[in-house]
């Protein structure tokens, strides 16, 4: 079949031609949004899993919904940034929710009460005052200018909060990669965050990111874990993996085989970046109408040297010799999560001298603890990648410390 027709999208953040498997997180949204457009508070959420799940897709969704009940739509994708740059940030996406909010001409007292409080915020890292240039309004003074973050951003969410309410609107602010946030940015948002729901203002927060991001919002905030519902998402059970395949071929004519779609979620473990990539190595190899098993079986190498070149190695090719050497002992121990006495172990060193290096690789995003004292690869199947490009662990270099 001809590539230009292959309905299948494996790309970072493309939405599938059929989403499957997360309706419970799309009404517990859609809930979220209507007890906040009716004046009743809800936690926020934030989504959590490995890299690949449709995290990102779901933030999507989440925004489609979002406009279409008219809501103040704030997408904001997180680096990791220095306080003053974090600010900038925050305040040229409020900047931009205002005016969503209401235009200019039309605001009411509490929205020009929240341009002028977003001028304070800026002020400090726009001294010239180009984020809220041809407000016509001054700095208030004693708002968003405290120089501590979270009573900065509390104002500031506050101030936007009451204008939203004024003109019946609701903010929704849809951050991906939330993860990337540094220890006292996160305490702020949460803190500004909390204090919305203690003023019952039509203001959410919805996060997207990897499996840590509870354990980070509660390290910054106790309270954290009462102000958001965290949403984990993982692998697609059999039949939404096999639908995710079937719908969209049947969109073009074409029928997968119950053994090939088994063979498929043989393969990708139901994983949903896998699922598109290997419906889309199958496509160009099958004849059509009817995909079978042995077209799966004819795609499969081509499906995995491309997960080899791209997918896995980009993650390998950030490290330096000796976060390799650690990852490719953790997947020397398994596929799971694994203990740091069990990998330092097994490079002859002691978890305490290889904690810097577990921490790094935790920063780079290629592990994640799920628990204390536990580290798991943030995408599957990446135990076998190092087996395949790295078939033994390199044992002078484990000695040399490099």
């Amino acid at each position: 079949m001809q590539q230009l027709t292959n309905p299948y999208t494996p790309n970072a953040g493309a939405e599938p031609k059929a989403i499957v498997g997360r309706n419970d997180e799309l009404e517990s949204f859609e809930v979220l949004l209507h007890r906040l457009r009716d004046g009743m508070a809800e936690q926020s959420m934030i989504i959590t899993g490995l890299r690949g799940v449709g995290k990102t897709v779901l933030l999507g969704r989440f925004r489609d919904k979002a406009l279409r009940e008219d809501c103040v739509v704030v997408e904001w994708e997180v680096s990791k940034h220095s306080t003053d740059e974090f600010r900038l940030e925050i305040a040229s996406r409020i900047r931009t929710a205002l005016l969503e909010t209401s235009p200019k001409a039309r605001w009411g007292d509490r929205a020009r009460n929240a341009a002028s409080v977003l001028r304070s915020f800026s002020l400090a890292v726009d001294p010239l005052g180009s984020l809220t240039a041809g407000f016509g309004i001054d700095a208030k003074e004693g708002y968003g200018d405290h120089s501590q973050l979270g009573l900065d951003l509390t104002d500031l969410l506050v101030a936007v909060g009451e204008a939203a309410r004024e003109h019946g609107r609701v903010i929704v602010i849809l951050v991906d990669e939330i993860q990337f946030l540094a220890r006292d940015q996160m305490e702020a948002l949460i803190e500004a965050l909390h204090k919305t729901v203690q003023r019952s203002l039509p203001v959410t927060l919805v996060g997207a990111g990897l499996p840590q991001v509870g354990a980070l919002a509660n390290d910054a905030k106790t309270y954290a874990e009462r102000l958001f519902k965290f949403v984990p998402i993982g692998n697609l059970s059999a039949d939404d993996a096999a639908l995710a395949l079937a719908l969209p071929a049947a969109d073009r004519g074409i029928t997968w085989t119950v053994d090939a779609l088994d063979l498929a979620f043989q393969v990708t473990g139901g994983y949903p970046y896998f699922i598109q990539e290997v419906g889309y190595a199958v496509w160009p190899v099958a004849e059509g109408p009817v995909i079978g098993a042995d077209d799966v079986r004819e795609a499969l190498p081509g499906y995995q040297a491309k997960l080899d070149q791209s997918f896995f190695r980009v993650r390998l090719e950030r490290t330096t010799p000796l976060l390799a050497a650690y990852l490719r002992a953790m997947a020397e121990l398994g596929p799971g999560a694994q203990k740091a006495q069990d990998v330092a172990a097994l490079m002859g060193r002691t978890s305490n001298q290889l904690g810097p290096v577990r921490a790094k690789l935790i920063d780079m995003g290629l592990l994640y603890t799920p628990e204390h004292g536990l580290a798991a690869f943030t995408v599957p199947q990446f135990d076998q990648y190092l087996r395949r490009v790295m078939p033994r662990l390199d044992a002078p270099m484990l000695s040399s410390g490099r």
